[in-house]
């Protein structure tokens, strides 16, 4: 990287820092009706801000939902392309008590900023644009084609996104796929995304009596369905943490002797993992390490549940209606529309008598799995060990980029997930954070990745 571009780097830290605060500041929650302006409003906000950076195509296409930000900077068609994949929208604030400090008003505590979205994945987008500011602003240049397409809808699960890819293929035809919109395994560990698991969620509903009913007159002569519900969550899992869903391991690849060595030679603190979940201890699937049981194993996980009077007080009904909400990450080769059905069977099997169950498929998505010798791979671990002054490393996560195999399928190249959101930063949680540090070299790492994607190709 230039000399000129360091400088530019350096110099327009803060003034990128307040950007990043104005960008914050505004509630695109794509989840609240109530927000739609807003959503509009910071998708415009993003289009401006890559027009001010010098890039050279900007457009904000309107879809049956939220609009989608889609820009090129075209260098020469010889050369390589890269399409940058983000999203502008953040998830809802709730509980807005426990936050600190206003959510939509960036706070900067012991060199962290504070915002709903500082992490995911506004802060994320925001090091892109800048990246590419500093590089055209300075007269640097671009050694690479670049496209972006930044949407408003992927925490509502990215609705409208593959039909715009589909029909807009040729448009953002790329020969890789750059996507910051993960994280980093520890403080100061830059960190490369190899894998993710899928997701099959899934809602339960249990009927019983047709209205709520007196527990002191009926209880003991009437199924309860609330605790139905309870009996067959319970059932889904045995004493070792296994589920026990007939088939839902059928597909599942055994970890490599390869793969244990990687996850061991990891510098990874199992005491500071459960210190930062406040849990008491950690658990799961017997037989398995904390990371193997996030990233090579599936799980299952009740996610809400609802049922009969939870006001303040007491209220002695036997409830008419129980429900809850039950999410399944999944790892190669499940297939969560499999997985969908035979839980689906299952809950059905396992309802008692006096009860009426159904299950409604809410959404799911593959899992992915990288091949990390890939020269693109190359490129971004030169381009991290420059910024960070250190090797990275290569990670899986256990949560879920449904669009990321959608991106593989439809551009036939390799995706890069190339991310730098804390552990423990409170994504979708009240407090979300993002380390300015890791913001800037985040920025200094997507500037330098074009000049290695050059050098080592795709």
């Amino acid at each position: 990287m230039s000399h000129s571009l360091s400088e530019y780097l350096h110099e327009n830290r803060d003034r990128f820092e307040k950007e990043l605060g104005e960008f914050l500041a505004i509630p695109s929650v794509s989840t609240e009706s109530r927000h739609s302006k807003d959503v509009e409003h910071c998708a415009e906000w993003v289009g401006e801000h890559l027009r001010r950076a010098g890039v050279g195509t900007v457009e904000i296409v309107k879809t049956d939902g939220k609009p989608i930000v889609v820009a090129e900077h075209i260098v020469n068609p010889d050369l390589p392309t890269l399409l940058v994949y983000g999203h502008y929208d953040v998830q809802p604030v709730d509980p807005v008590e426990l936050w600190e400090s206003p959510p939509f008003e960036a706070t900067v505590r012991d060199g962290c900023v504070f915002a709903r979205g500082s992490n995911d994945d506004k802060g994320q987008v925001h090091m892109h644009i800048k990246a590419l500011e500093a590089r055209l602003k300075t007269g640097v240049g671009m050694p690479v084609n670049v496209k972006l397409v930044i949407e408003g809808e992927e925490e509502i699960g990215s609705v409208h996104l593959e039909a715009f890819l589909r029909e807009n293929a040729q448009r953002l035809a790329c020969d890789a796929v750059v996507i910051s919109d993960t994280g980093m395994l520890g403080p100061d560990i830059p960190s490369i995304g190899i894998g993710l698991r899928g997701l099959a969620y899934l809602e339960v509903f249990v009927d019983g009596p047709s209205g709520d009913l007196h527990s002191g007159s009926y209880g003991g002569a009437v199924v309860n369905p609330a605790l139905a519900l309870a009996e067959i969550l319970t059932a889904l899992k045995d004493e070792s943490g296994r589920v026990t869903i007939p088939g839902f391991y059928d597909r599942v690849r055994p970890i490599t002797d390869e793969e244990r060595e990687a996850l061991n030679a990891l510098p990874f603190d199992e005491d500071e993992f459960r210190a930062e979940t406040g849990a008491v201890s950690l658990g799961g699937e017997a037989g398995y390490s904390t990371l193997e049981r996030l990233w090579y194993r599936p799980a299952l996980d009740v996610n809400g549940m609802i049922s009969g009077f939870t006001g303040e007080g007491a209220k002695t009904v036997l409830p008419a209606h129980a429900r809850a909400k039950v999410s399944m990450r999944l790892v190669p080769d499940q297939d969560p529309n499999e997985i969908a059905e035979l839980f689906s069977r299952y809950i059905r099997d396992l309802a008692p008598d006096g009860v009426r169950v159904t299950v409604k498929a809410l959404h799911g998505g593959w899992p992915w799995a990288a091949n990390p010798e890939s020269p693109l791979f190359d490129a971004a671990a030169a381009a991290l060990k420059r910024a960070f002054g250190r090797e990275p490393v290569y990670v899986r996560e256990g949560g879920s980029i449904p669009i990321v195999p959608l991106f593989e399928e439809i551009f036939e190249g390799p995706v890069l997930l190339l991310g730098f959101a804390p552990p423990g930063g409170n994504a979708h949680a009240p407090n979300e954070w993002m380390s300015l540090s890791d913001y800037h070299r985040g920025i200094e790492t997507i500037a330098r990745l074009y000049d290695e994607v050059v050098h080592r190709g795709v």
